[in-house]
């Protein structure tokens, strides 16, 4: 945390500031169905740095072929999409900070998706926060919440891999009822950045091996799939789609629908680093830790920390059928830190996204930019820090002098 610009936040802050903030969003979005944070998190150099570092070598583990070979087993044979590319297209690995052994901050990593995040809706709360700091004294001239020093190109590096070389006409962003999920504001901000038309997977029609949308009265085809379908809630709410993911389409992906499986919590077990807390498949611990307290349990392929068990007993272990416990990762906890300092004078607990985007199709993983959620209880999703009384608490940006 970067106490330059903590400082003359908290001194500044007024509710009226965090209101400013809020309704530029609101005017823009909509209401979030989420909690905003009233604070952005200021990220200094050296944690920057460090954050970007341990992905990388992270992103460098999972792409060495044998394990990349070892971890296809997670694709469902039901869901194994043609086309999938060697590696994914975009990439989130989440570290919850602690303090190390000298009092400094260090990441851990709380879980890793070889999926798209909301990267076009950070840049937009960029945007807004730089519009209520640049009153504050103390705040240098603007803020930014990219790694590259090229802003401009950064964002034309997420639209590109984003468009994959074709029309943005040619390309929809893909999930299920888009105009109600959370992450309604991010389609939003990504059309308006890049002119890509979010699309309910319900809605599509197959012709042989081309995908259609309808737009404007007329069917048309899709050449590409930014997608964004989750398939824990496709299960659960047993949506039916109008294709087989079996079928041979003429239609890319970013990212391929297997990454959702293969690059995943799945991954956690086949990392060796000291970023990554011990974890096991549950069919596969043996003896069981006697201080289950200090581990979490996790369904593989949940989102948005739904199913997770935070304060294990043998009790739960036990309730979990055999045959479904390679399903379930125990991992031992993260002591997150309480870093990010408030005006209340109540610390809150801070989780960094590190997002990462390949820059051309067999081209080197780039961090682009974060997602920043902070919490004061045990688990730090925006449907974990709903309530009113959660201030200073839920889903905001990480913000750095723009150089």
């Amino acid at each position: 945390m970067d106490p330059t610009f903590r400082k003359p936040f908290n001194a500044a802050y007024t509710p009226a500031l965090f209101e400013r903030y809020r309704d530029i969003l609101h005017s823009q979005f909509g209401v979030f169905t989420y909690r905003l944070a009233e604070t952005p998190f200021f990220i200094d150099r050296p944690l920057r740095e460090h954050l970007v570092g341990w992905a990388r070598e992270l992103v460098a583990q999972l792409s060495v072929p044998a394990t990349l070979e070892a971890m296809k087993q997670a694709i469902p044979a039901q869901y194994n999409v043609p086309g999938m590319n060697p590696l994914p297209d975009i990439v989130q690995v989440d570290f919850g900070l602690v303090r190390n052994a000298a009092g400094g901050l260090e990441g851990r990593v709380v879980e890793l998706q070889g999926f798209p995040s909301v990267a076009a809706l950070m840049v937009k709360k960029a945007e807004a926060w730089n519009q209520v700091l640049a009153g504050i004294a103390g705040m240098p001239p603007r803020f930014s919440c990219f790694f590259p020093q090229d802003e401009e190109r950064a964002l034309q590096w997420l639209g590109e891999c984003i468009l994959g070389g074709e029309r943005p006409e040619d390309v929809v962003l893909v999930d299920y009822r888009p105009l109600e999920q959370k992450t309604l504001p991010d389609f939003i901000a990504t059309k308006r950045f890049f002119g890509v038309d979010a699309v309910c997977c319900t809605a599509i029609r197959q012709d042989g091996r081309t995908l259609l949308r309808e737009k404007d009265g007329k069917w048309i085809p899709i050449r590409r799939i930014y997608n964004r379908m989750v398939f824990d809630e496709l299960e659960v709410k047993k949506v039916v789609v109008p294709f087989r993911w079996q079928d041979e389409l003429d239609v890319s992906w970013c990212s391929h629908p297997n990454w959702y499986w293969v690059w995943s919590k799945y991954s956690l077990p086949h990392l060796h680093h000291p970023a990554v807390p011990e974890a096991q498949y549950l069919s596969q611990v043996d003896p069981m830790p006697k201080d289950l307290e200090h581990y979490v349990l996790k369904p593989l392929f949940s989102f948005a920390g739904s199913g997770v068990i935070f304060d294990v007993t043998p009790e739960h272990i036990a309730a979990i059928p055999p045959e479904r416990r390679a399903h379930y990762l125990l991992q031992r906890k993260v002591d997150y830190a309480w870093v990010l300092e408030t005006p209340d004078g109540i610390k809150t607990k801070v989780e960094v996204r590190v997002m990462l985007l390949r820059l051309w199709p067999n081209g080197p993983f780039e961090p682009l930019l974060t997602l920043v959620r902070t919490s004061r209880g045990k688990l730090l999703g925006v449907d974990q820090n709903k309530a009113a009384e959660s201030k200073w608490t839920g889903a905001t940006a990480g913000l750095w002098p723009a150089e």
